[in-house]
């Protein structure tokens, strides 16, 4: 079967427009409950701290185990059914989460909200990335992906500004305000993709429930074989397995930990912390865009030493918040404390502002494109396992201990991230100069799934 045609005047512009305004929107839907999705469960829904990460868990843990099955949909029968697939499972799981709060079905309730939230996610996971590199590649585009990787990133950083603040207003009135407004967010984000999207420069395949399995089986074992297998690769999958252990337990035990140093139930200001982390993320976007307009778009330094350099700055700065936090434990509670914490997770959100388009532009030049969204959504697979093994064990801890200690635990486990990116970057530079972003180093294998 044929890769689906380029319509008339559907040229890169208009790619790279679809792509950054339905990001945006389903960022901004994801972004309204960041800041008090905590305080809701334990407020509203009666869970404590420990309970709170066992339901997150449950999220990843259905990450887990959907990635590489709706990497198939997404790699078989589109990218864009895959991204509608993903806001309506959202949609409906952020009932779930209302309607447990409000009827009072306790933890399995929230449980079941969190899994079709993960599986929800899971369909939008790589398959919008891999849906734009190649519709940009079928329409000609010639630029570096990193720009568009960047402007992305720096638009939906723009929504992020707005989502959480916006959450945490609404959720200092009620915490369930927010929840209302993420549904009306998701039925924009709906219509969006359904009107601007359009699937160019891929191959769709006939998808069968009787040849489910097999195509499951097939795909696996290519993404396996273009991801674990490529030594460039492995790595990285290593590396979201480490931020895996950390990323949610540290975003979601964040608002709590706040209000308790400041010792204020401002709940307001948990949003706005948010907020300024996702302006620090803008700006280490646009470092990255105007670096490459300087450069005249050629990176002139290897990716991987860059985000080793940037994996020992996250380290670093989570374990000096953990660090003040414990030593604030043993004073009154005040602004001090509060704005020290702060400040450094802003930092955190400057250096993923930089490390996200320059660690997408690199993990996306090594996998074959008949394999992206499947690669790319086994990367998230590594994440979501160290998330499900990281979250309820921090949880726990957190409770019985405080949440201080579990941020100096894992900044000791972030500091692999750099040794492991530095091996890929030696991998990276032995590949062949035909290992490109479209080229296959196995492409004539038997049973190459593009191929069948």
């Amino acid at each position: 079967m044929a890769a689906s045609p380029v319509p008339a005047q559907y040229g890169p512009q208009r790619v790279i427009t679809a792509y950054v305004v339905t990001n945006g929107l389903f960022t901004l839907s994801a972004s309204l409950i960041w800041a008090i999705n905590t305080l809701f469960l334990i407020r509203a829904g009666g869970m404590s701290l420990a309970s709170v990460f066992v339901i997150n868990a449950g999220y990843t843990a259905s990450q887990m185990l959907c990635e590489v099955p709706t990497g198939v949909i997404a790699d078989t029968l589109g990218r864009k059914l895959s991204f509608l697939l993903s806001i309506g499972i959202i949609a409906v799981s952020t009932v779930v989460y209302v309607l447990s709060a409000q009827l009072h079905w306790g933890i399995w309730g929230f449980m079941l909200g969190s899994v079709m939230l993960g599986l929800g996610f899971t369909f939008q996971t790589g398959a919008v990335d891999a849906w734009m590199v190649d519709a940009l590649d079928a329409t000609g585009y010639e630029g570096p992906k990193e720009r568009v990787f960047a402007l992305n990133a720096e638009v939906s950083g723009a929504v992020l500004v707005v989502g959480p603040l916006l959450g945490g207003v609404l959720g200092g009135i009620s915490l369930l305000l927010p929840y209302y407004l993420r549904a009306a967010a998701l039925v924009g984000a709906f219509v969006a993709v359904a009107l601007m999207v359009r699937e160019v420069g891929f191959t769709r395949r006939a998808l069968s429930f009787g040849t489910f399995l097999a195509e499951t089986r097939a795909i696996a074992a290519a993404g396996t074989r273009a991801g674990w297998r490529n030594h460039t690769v492995r790595p990285l999958l290593w590396i979201s397995a480490l931020q895996g252990l950390f990323m949610m337990y540290g975003f979601y035990s964040l608002s709590p930990w706040l209000l308790e140093l400041l010792g204020e139930d401002y709940v307001w200001l948990t949003g706005a912390v948010f907020s300024v982390f996702s302006l620090a993320s803008i700006a280490g976007n646009m470092v990255v865009t105007r670096g490459l307009k300087a450069r005249g778009d050629r990176p002139d330094c290897d990716p991987s030493r860059l985000l080793a350099l940037l994996g020992l700055a996250t380290a670093a700065m989570v374990g000096a918040a953990g660090v003040a936090g414990v030593v604030a434990a043993r004073t009154a509670p005040g602004p001090g404390p509060f704005l020290i914490v702060a400040a450094l997770w802003v930092g955190v959100g400057f250096i993923m502002g930089v490390a996200g388009p320059v660690g997408s532009a690199y993990i996306n030049a090594h996998i074959p494109s008949a394999q992206r969204a499947t690669v790319l959504s086994l990367s998230s697979l590594f994440g979501d396992a160290g998330g499900v093994a990281g979250q309820p064990a921090l949880g726990y801890a957190g409770q019985a201990f405080g949440i201080a200690p579990t941020w100096v635990i894992s900044a000791l486990f972030m500091l692999g991230v750099a040794p492991l990116y530095r091996a890929s970057g030696r991998a990276a530079a032995r590949e062949t100069p035909a290992m490109g972003e479209a080229a296959d180093p196995h492409g004539d294998e038997a049973d190459h799934p593009a191929e069948r």
